[in-house]
């Protein structure tokens, strides 16, 4: 586009911005972007009267190619804004509104303006119209991929806080598995476990898959690369809540974890209290004293 177009877009902006500015937020609020709640009427003026300076800027130095250096300021302006309502819950349509609303108050401005010919009224409508169009775009390409981005990391979040790794005893942690396991999530839980066992110095490390609704030959190779990875940091691993079903699935697929399985989280415990060599006691008060009576079968606490 000539550079030519740009100077009279901006020249219109600069002679009509009192009249611009507060029609285009009186568009943004009939939208509805304040019923949101999450911004002031105060914010959303200051966000406009922002843009529309940088855009004149940008129009003077620039012209209307929006990939110029001289569109930089507006663009990071733009981007930011699309971030922040991307995190604030905004919809795409709400985001895209600031952009493209202010086609119609730059229309309006243009009419009103008596010293344009025809054809130059009929160019700055075309060059308005494909300069926000641009803007519009490169806003919404920025907020899908911020929108992304926070997918990401709550899915992260959400798999870190369905995987907690659990201390029961000095040097034996707990893993209780709810859920499928897929590769993503199988990468977190062993992030987790691996952590804690050097952050414990933990010696056993409990996988409990009684939360697994299914083992399959995919979820045996995860489960087997978590215990591989526990024991390259010299932890020895234990599997606890093999239920009946999940136990016949397994013979019948060929599947072999090669580590010690217990039908429940207690049994699994009182392996590792053993394998630790610790013995669980049970203390009797007898007239006002205590004594500690060996559980049989048990290990120390």
């Amino acid at each position: 586009m000539p550079a030519q177009a740009g100077t009279d877009v901006a020249s219109l902006v600069s002679r009509n911005e009192k009249a611009i500015l507060p029609e285009w937020v009186e568009l943004q609020k009939n939208a509805g972007i304040l019923h949101t709640g999450r911004i002031s009427e105060g914010e959303l003026l200051s966000q406009s009267r922002n843009f529309l300076h940088l855009l004149h800027e940008a129009l003077v130095q620039g012209g209307t190619d929006t990939s110029a250096a001289a569109y930089e300021p507006a663009r990071a302006m733009l981007a930011e804004l699309s971030r922040t309502r991307a995190m604030q819950g905004f919809s795409p349509s709400e985001t895209a509104t600031f952009i493209f609303s202010l086609k119609q108050p730059l229309f309006n401005a243009l009419n009103r303006d008596g010293t344009q010919t025809a054809e130059q009224i009929a160019s700055m409508v075309w060059t308005s119209t494909v300069l926000l169009d641009e803007l519009g775009l490169f806003t919404l390409e920025i907020f899908q991929k911020s929108r992304e981005e926070v997918i990401v990391r709550q899915q992260r979040e959400i798999a870190e806080l369905s995987t907690p790794v659990v201390k029961l005893w000095e040097g034996i942690l707990a893993l209780p598995l709810i859920g499928t396991l897929d590769s993503q999530r199988t990468q977190v839980v062993m992030e987790n476990l691996l952590q804690t066992i050097v952050d414990d110095e933990a010696e056993i490390a409990i996988i409990d898959i009684t939360g697994v609704p299914t083992v399959d030959t995919l979820t045996a190779q995860h489960l087997l690369k978590t215990v591989a990875a526990a024991r390259l940091m010299g932890a020895d691993c234990l599997i606890s809540g093999i239920r009946p079903q999940i136990a016949q699935t397994m013979v019948h697929l060929g599947v072999e974890l090669n580590v010690i399985s217990k039908a429940s989280l207690a049994d699994a415990f009182a392996v590792a209290l053993r394998q630790t060599g610790r013995t669980i006691v049970k203390a009797k008060r007898v007239e006002g004293y205590t004594f500690a009576d060996k559980k049989s079968g048990g290990q120390d606490a």
